[in-house]
């Protein structure tokens, strides 16, 4: 953080990198471990619900948390978020039983929504437009590097201490982060009695839940076509529509359907949505066909992977210098051109392609991403003044966490058919098939945001009249 050393804001910063830092490591350290939590719990077949209820419950909870930032301050909705995070990995690390620690570990993901929501939020109030670029590069890195060393760090602490360990390392960061923010994140809200609507909030999770239940879980503990499958969705759908009846009514709705039904806000949260299930595609893919189809161990393969998690942050932080000049949207046009040129060099991998190929593919992908998501979220936040930042840019974060997730059931499906037509062929050649499907996917994404930033989001995103981020 060279450019921000000196800095009174800097200690702030940190605080929101931990608080941000026990999001995304609490992402990916438990998968390691998975033996050992089962050797230790027992409970095997619920083993997939220790990282679904955490997503799901992340998720859901963003637009909300967003919303009530904007009624009583960022200060006291993260510093709530983080204790409920920190609870939930000291009641995690003392799980007796596999349904324990998924009650746990959705306590887990309630707070980890309030991190998501508002962290940037807080960036957003503390930097100026100009700012946001690089400090969102660090933000960003954050989730590149747990992205490696998190399943190296809790497969350590299964194999030398304990998987317990994996939970109990949160409080020491998340602790150190509390402090910080407690002492030096001040804020002048206007205090008054606003009318809380709880209708809308509970039709919102409600809706959001099922939506985001029906991704993870079709598929895999029903088919697609199924009657459970269906009638998840279905819901899903009528408390949607519930939810637009409500929030029409509602005195401060949670969910302020002017911000998502605007072109600006509209197309950028899809740009947002598409530019997810990207991301998720390759981190969950790319290493497995490193492994599986090159031959390549478990950290090599990671490292693959880890050259997104390098470009990322870089592109991140330079974005400021493009948006300054040609605009958001054209900044993020010229993300999704590396994107696509990624999505190509991934779709023309083979059994025989040499490793720099994937590592090519991986760190445009990595330019791209930086590019597209930095500038619509610095963007979207320069459109509103303070008192609808939290909701914008929780509206942000909840359409990428939502591509993410729809982005997994899909690309999983494709690989399973895949998998299922080459049940004869070798395992590297099926692999490879079912691979070369979901980076064809990945194209299909990245052109998919090309033309929502062409055809939907507007040219020009109309700066709110005063910049009233915090000095």
């Amino acid at each position: 953080m060279a450019g921000v050393r000196n800095d009174r804001r800097t200690p702030v910063l940190l605080a929101l990198v931990l608080s941000m830092a026990l999001v995304a490591m609490d992402t990916t350290i438990v998968a390691t471990a998975v033996p050992q939590v089962v050797a230790d719990l027992g409970g095997f077949s619920l083993i997939g619900w220790v990282f679904s209820v955490y997503m799901l419950a992340q998720t859901v909870t963003i637009p909300v948390y967003g919303k009530l930032a904007d009624l009583y301050g960022r200060k006291p909705v993260l510093l709530f978020g983080i204790s409920l995070f920190l609870l939930g990995s000291l009641l995690s690390a003392l799980s007796w039983n596999m349904l324990a620690l998924i009650i746990f570990r959705a306590l887990q993901g309630f707070g980890a929504g309030s991190i998501g929501a508002t962290v940037n939020t807080v960036a957003g109030d503390l930097y100026s437009v100009e700012e946001r670029g690089r400090i969102q590069g660090y933000l960003s890195s954050v989730w590149g590097v747990s992205a490696v060393t998190a399943p190296a760090i809790g497969g350590a602490f299964a194999e030398f201490v304990s998987w317990r360990w994996i939970f109990l390392v949160n409080l020491p960061i998340g602790l150190l982060a509390l402090g910080l923010l407690a002492r030096l994140l001040h804020e002048d809200v206007e205090r008054r009695r606003h009318r809380i609507d709880f209708a809308g909030a509970g039709l919102v999770l409600v809706s959001a839940s099922l939506l985001i239940l029906g991704l993870l879980q079709g598929g895999t503990a029903w088919a697609w076509g199924s009657a459970a499958s269906i009638a998840v969705f279905a819901l899903a759908l009528v408390t949607a529509v519930a939810v637009v009846f409500v929030e029409r009514r509602a005195a401060e709705p949670i969910l302020p359907l002017h911000l998502w039904a605007r072109r600006l806000p509209a197309g950028s949260y899809a740009a947002t949505f598409t530019a997810g299930m990207m991301v998720i595609g390759l981190s969950i893919y790319l290493p497995n066909w490193a492994q599986q189809v090159l031959g390549l161990g478990a950290v090599a393969a990671g490292f693959v992977l880890a050259t997104m998690s390098i470009t990322w942050p870089t592109a991140s932080g330079l974005s400021a210098r493009l948006y300054m000049r040609i605009g958001f949207r054209n900044t993020a046009l010229i993300g999704t051109g590396f994107a696509v040129a990624s999505g190509i060099v991934f779709s023309t991998l083979s059994v025989s392609s040499p490793v720099w190929q994937a590592v090519l593919g991986s760190a445009l992908m990595g330019a791209g991403m930086g590019l597209i998501v930095s500038p619509l979220l610095v963007g979207l936040q320069s459109t509103v003044g303070w008192s609808e930042r939290g909701t914008i840019t929780g509206g942000a974060m909840f359409a990428r966490y939502l591509g993410q997730s729809l982005g997994a059931a899909v690309f999983g499906a494709v690989t399973n058919a895949v998998l299922r037509d080459h049940a004869g062929a070798p395992p590297a050649i099926a692999m490879n098939a079912a691979t070369h499907a979901t980076f064809v996917g990945l194209l299909a994404a990245a052109v998919a945001t090309a033309l929502i930033l062409t055809f939907v989001v507007p040219r020009s995103f109309r700066a709110h009249v005063a910049d009233d981020a915090m000095k």
